[in-house]
């Protein structure tokens, strides 16, 4: 039996072009809990990503005049999702022992992501429409292929609070849903006080974070793209084995793709463990050596 953290992306539910309807989340939904329920013979915990949501709450919450605080919004969602999920699984495997966790992360509030906001949450906008919205709720934007994101802060993960909580279900035989979206970002004040953050903590990272302090052998993380590709985004040359140092040397840059590369490169170096990037469809085959770009020492 391997210990596995698979990591789903943020389009496991909803993908930004789509409209929020139970028929698309559903179908989402179904491929997201077939893969896990795949995988559910091994040692297995889950984590997902949030963006997509977190948006749309962002901008229900505006809409309706409340004042909700990314910690708070990044909380509902994981919530939701993680619900949806374990629903789906435990439907998928009867008799297996599943549980979702609401997971606070530690970042330090003097991040220098703060200063710089890139973390994309929500729809596309076209640039009036984004602009409206920036000046009415004070949002920063940045552009997103054709359209434009809100984008906000998203810093490094230090610690993760739940990790012996995580651990300990592990042990006792649950498969674990927890840390969606990078958990929920949370700094420690004087005495040890917990403060909500206005930030998304970096899903990839967290999901490192995660595999490295669980112990996990295998690292997945599962996005809407096959592979790393050398000529992207032609997509003709797929990268099928990479060692952290020669993914580095690619230079990705900050997109969706480039933070999975940095995160399976920490994952690798801190572990020794192996981190493969690749499709969610794919995962499997992934674990099985036969998809994705693997990464190991």
């Amino acid at each position: 039996m391997t210990r596995i953290v698979a990591a789903l992306g943020g389009n496991a539910l909803l993908r930004r072009h789509e409209t929020p309807e139970g028929a698309v989340r559903q179908a989402h939904l179904d491929t997201a809990a077939d893969v896990v329920a795949a995988l559910a013979h091994h040692d297995l915990v889950v984590t997902h990503g949030n963006g997509p949501q977190v948006g749309l709450l962002a901008v229900r919450a505006e809409a309706s005049g409340q004042d909700q605080a990314l910690d708070v919004l990044g909380a509902e969602a994981e919530g939701m999702i993680g619900y949806l999920l374990e629903r789906e699984i435990r439907s998928r495997l009867p008799g297996r022992r599943v549980v979702t966790l609401l997971t606070q992360v530690e970042v330090d509030p003097d991040d220098p992501a703060f200063e710089r906001p890139t973390k994309p949450i929500g729809q596309t906008y076209d640039r009036a429409t984004a602009e409206a919205l920036a000046r009415a709720h004070g949002w920063a934007l940045a552009r997103d292929g054709r359209g434009w994101r809100r984008v906000v802060a998203s810093p490094l993960p230090r610690r993760i609070l739940e990790l012996d909580a995580i651990e300990l279900l592990l042990g006792a035989g649950h498969l674990v849903v927890c840390g969606g979206g990078g958990g929920i970002p949370v700094a420690v004040a004087e005495a040890g006080a917990l403060v909500g953050v206005e930030a998304v903590v970096d899903k990839d990272r967290s999901a490192a974070l995660l595999a490295t302090g669980v112990r996990a052998e295998v690292l997945l993380l599962l996005t809407d793209v096959a592979a790393i590709y050398e000529d992207w985004p032609e997509r003709r040359r797929p990268w099928r084995r990479a060692t952290p140092r020669a993914l580095r040397e690619m230079a990705l840059g900050g997109g969706s793709m480039g933070p999975k590369a940095e995160a399976a490169a920490e994952f690798v170096e801190r572990s020794g463990g192996v981190a493969v990037i690749g499709a969610l469809e794919d995962a499997a085959a992934m674990l099985a050596g036969e998809a994705g770009t693997r990464v190991e020492r």
